[in-house]
């Protein structure tokens, strides 16, 4: 133990401020202030002044005046300290790769196998997005899709319209476009021209199957659902009237459920756009017949309404949603000429148009494949 060698009782025992011998200055006559710890390396001394020891003594003034060393932290605190930074730096690695990742996920997602932005494309569609819901960007992407339909029958001949739906050269179009033909000639959107035999009719619905002969790489049209049509939607009709292929127009679904009645044969009417004159394809409406007697043999569908304009040869071809989806087979237009059996000069489109509800063509396709129908 060290011992003092200041004579006894000269000071009270206090335990030394130093090392053995070398205690100096002595203690002060009352216990010093203690510091205010305020942080991490800041520490506050209260008191401004060094009041000295009671005695007078020059060594007195010690404890309240003179700044202490700041404590330095415990090794606890030290350690404690380690934790935050590694949690600080591992959230920083992960920012670094949560946004590689989500980049490298942004890049998976929108991209396609061909390396073409997936968003610029509508499900089920060839519709660029940026054109969705334009009149434009559907009949860019439709139009390849509907063809001319020539068909000659000992009543002469006749044009419509049809809808790709193979790429071999499957195409659906109304059953009195082609009924009685003994020769169908087609002719696509860049001009080109192929024969075709008939696959399968069925009068009572309206609708034909026709296939092409040596085609192959054709462009498909999608077909849509029908059910889902609500009146006022916009749609577009694609066709070949009066034989100007690939008109288009645009207008609105006016109505629903309307109960059509065509003829189901050549017999009793012509088709719709007959070269050299003659009669429009005849229907009933409403208990009233237009474009001329429907004859003795006739079918009733349930038809869309549009005021899109249709015009003789737009029957057989495609009523078409926003985002180029079929959604009905155009088949009988409303015209202006008398219901007498009058001159096509008279027929036009009022704004009353008709098409058979696509899901009725799809319910359809195999009894057409089969070669089969009424």
């Amino acid at each position: 133990m060290t011992e003092s060698q200041r004579p006894s009782g000269e000071y009270p025992m206090y335990p030394s401020y130093g090392n053995g011998d070398a205690a100096y200055p002595p203690p002060p006559a009352h216990q010093p202030a203690q510091p205010i710890s305020t942080g991490p390396g800041t520490t506050v001394w209260p008191g401004s002044g060094g009041a000295g020891h009671s005695g007078g003594d020059s060594h007195g003034g010690f404890g309240q005046g003179l700044p202490q060393p700041a404590p330095q932290p415990s090794r606890h605190g030290r350690r404690a300290r380690r934790p935050v930074a590694l949690l600080a730096a591992v959230a920083v690695a992960a920012a670094v790769v949560g946004g590689v990742t989500a980049t490298a996920v942004g890049q998976f997602i929108g991209t396609g196998s061909n390396g073409t932005d997936s968003s610029s494309v509508v499900n089920g569609t060839t519709v660029s997005q940026s054109s969705t819901g334009t009149v434009a960007g559907v009949a860019k992407a439709v139009s390849p899709t509907i063809v001319e339909i020539g068909a000659t029958s000992t009543a002469g001949e006749s044009t419509g319209s049809g809808v790709i739906i193979t790429s071999d050269g499957e195409i659906v179009t109304n059953n009195h476009v082609i009924a009685g033909a003994s020769s169908i000639k087609v002719t696509l959107s860049t001009g080109r021209t192929y024969t075709a035999k008939i696959v399968g009719t069925d009068a009572d619905k309206d609708l034909a199957l026709i296939k092409l002969e040596g085609a192959s790489g054709l462009k498909t049209a999608t077909l849509g659902d029908s059910s889902g049509i609500k009146v006022g939607d916009q749609v577009v009709a694609i066709g070949s009237p009066e034989g100007l292929t690939g008109t288009v127009t645009s207008g609105i679904v006016s109505a629903l459920n309307r109960d059509v009645t065509v003829a189901k044969d050549s017999e009793g009417g012509q088709e719709q756009g007959q070269q050299g004159g003659g009669s429009d394809w005849p229907f009933e409406f409403g208990g009233r017949q237009f474009n001329g007697d429907t004859g003795n043999s006739t079918t009733t569908y349930k038809a869309i309404q549009t005021d899109a304009s249709l015009n003789p040869g737009n029957s057989g071809g495609a009523l078409i949603n926003m985002n180029g989806e079929i959604i009905g087979i155009n088949s009988a237009m409303y015209s202006a000429s008398s219901s007498g059996g009058s001159s096509s000069s008279g027929a036009g489109s009022v704004g009353l148009g008709f098409a058979i509800p696509v899901n009725t063509l799809k319910a359809d396709l195999d009894t057409l494949r089969d070669g089969n129908g009424s």
